[in-house]
């Protein structure tokens, strides 16, 4: 791995010098110690020969020379066009879906070894030039035997020792910040690279996108607002996905979409709705929702429908998670920001020592500038620099499980400023969250929580006897007869604790948490 590692170092730096990206590194406004540290590279005293291409077309075909990991680094960037140059941001668009494709018939034979035929018996026609190709994989339009119109997807030939050279360093770069810097050690870098690298060894397992398609197009099916397409299954392998072909408008082709007279503010609209729906109802969101994997139905622009593509990454989170981020979203957007930091502390994501009437007053100025403005007047990226700077104060720690989310967030965020700038997406937001927290709490939610618990009583009652056979079996072992309740009244109490802790949900739902310490209670006092 420490091989790998150093030739990949040595690969970066050839891109580095070849594409002269440390010029533009220099020319921003940085420290004299970086300044200076300029003139000890030794490149830096030969004469080069300017190149005649733009500084974001240098950062593109760099990004694309060094891999896949670096490649989604520059999707992401090109969604934050508040952030980056528009020059810049628009060289780095074209890695949504012109990466450079592999020679065909490499792709010609992964396919044919995958499915174990040759493409001409699988397909009644399979087009050899790439309809589109990315930064793990590739896609030929195909017609199956029965009519069909489909898409192949085969991913690139050897990803995986470019993905490990690149994870070792990513890990060499965390431990290093953990170790010098208390502030990256609140980040978690350890623990985002090792979530990074499970998410994109999953996305190169094409069986596993398949199976995230199905249920997300199974999640949605009927809607207006999203349409997945159909997983064939038969044709489907770990390096090879057969799906069928949709005929959409790229999401960032405002001009086409305009044409057909789309209402573009209810296709922001319900790009938000979407996302809440995937993290709130189904606990299951699309992570990688970048332009190029998304597009818009051309049936009915009056009530425009979403098109998703590319289910490689995909996010869940918990009950507690989702709870959590709903009461914390629903206090910003009624400014209870006592409530937020109260939230912060309980939840232990701050050290339970923070003052909170300190903590309100942070929250406070960080985020009272931004609400009743529309998406475009608002800095996404400087309300994140302020937030971190009062995360440093309090101690605040990122969590890791949801780094996917904030990903999305932030592509979505630039998505709704391409399609409608005054998109108030706060209060597009807050009627869902509402709707979603009231249903959280009403009877039909309560019993269905009842009905899924008394499932498990059988599973705890047996889990009880089998503790309390071994408890007695091991008195009778060491033979100690003073003490022949202990066991009963050890459990007993253990009871009473797990029950009183759990009983703090609400009353309907935490009925056996009740009954455990009643149990408790009879354990602990009979004689």
């Amino acid at each position: 791995m420490k091989l790998l590692a150093v030739r990949r170092l040595l690969r970066i730096q050839r891109v580095v010098i070849r594409y002269q990206l440390d010029e533009m590194l220099f020319e921003l406004p940085l420290p004299f110690w970086l300044r200076a540290l300029s003139c000890l590279l030794p490149w830096r005293w030969l004469p080069r020969k300017p190149l005649d291409l733009s500084r974001g077309a240098r950062l593109r075909l760099a990004l694309e020379d060094l891999g896949p990991i670096f490649i989604k680094f520059g999707q992401l960037l090109s969604t934050r066009r508040d952030l980056m140059p528009p020059d810049i941001a628009d060289e780095l668009a074209r890695l949504q879906d012109q990466v450079p494709p592999f020679p065909e018939a490499q792709s010609i034979a992964l396919i044919e070894r995958q499915l174990g035929a040759p493409v001409s018996e699988l397909f009644a026609r399979f087009d050899s030039q790439p309809l589109a190709s990315a930064s793990v994989a590739q896609v030929h339009a195909a017609q199956l035997k029965t009519g069909e119109e489909v898409v192949v997807k085969v991913v690139r030939p050897g990803l995986k020792p470019v993905i490990r050279q690149d994870l070792a360093w990513l890990f060499l770069i965390a431990r290093i910040a953990e170790k010098a810097s208390a502030d990256a050690r609140r980040l978690h870098p350890v623990e985002v690279v090792s979530d990074y690298e499970k998410t994109i060894y999953d996305e190169l397992d094409l069986l596993r996108e398949a199976a995230n398609a199905s249920q997300l197009r199974r999640n949605f099916d009927g809607s207006p607002l999203l349409y997945v397409p159909q997983v064939y299954w038969d044709l489907c392998r770990h390096q090879v996905l057969v799906m069928e072909r949709i005929y959409g408008i790229p999401v960032t082709d405002l001009a086409t979409l305009a044409d057909q007279r789309t209402d573009m503010k209810l296709l922001a609209e319900r790009g938000v709705e979407i996302f809440f729906t995937q993290v709130f109802r189904d606990s299951f969101f699309h992570a990688d929702m970048h332009p190029g994997n998304i597009f818009v139905s051309t049936r009915t622009p009056w009530s425009p429908q979403y098109i998703a593509i590319d289910c490689g990454i995909v996010g869940s989170l918990t009950d507690e998670d989702q709870d959590y981020l709903a009461r914390n979203l629903l206090a910003f957007f009624k400014r209870d920001y006592r409530k937020v930091a109260q939230l912060h502390i309980d939840s232990g994501w701050v050290p339970a020592e923070t003052k909170v009437n300190e903590f309100e007053a942070a929250i406070r100025t960080v985020c009272e500038p931004i609400f009743e403005r529309p998406l475009k007047d608002i800095s996404f990226g400087q309300l994140l620099l302020r937030l971190f700077q009062t995360a440093r104060r309090f101690n605040m720690e990122v969590q890791p499980q949801l780094v996917l989310l904030q990903k999305t967030l932030l592509n979505i965020e630039g998505l709704g400023r391409q399609l409608y700038p005054d998109l108030d997406l706060w209060s597009t937001a807050q009627p869902f969250l509402e709707r979603w927290m009231r249903e959280r709490i009403s009877p039909l939610h309560l019993l269905r929580n009842l009905q899924q618990q008394a499932e498990q009583v059988p599973h705890l009652s047996q889990i009880a006897r089998d503790t309390l056979e071994r408890l007695q079996q091991s008195q009778r072992e060491e033979q100690r007869p003073s003490s022949g309740h202990w066991p009963l009244r050890l459990l007993g109490a253990a009871l009473i604790g797990a029950g009183t802790i759990q009983g703090l949900a609400p009353l309907l739902a935490a009925w056996p948490a009740w009954l455990m310490v009643g149990g408790g209670l009879y354990l602990v006092l009979r004689r």
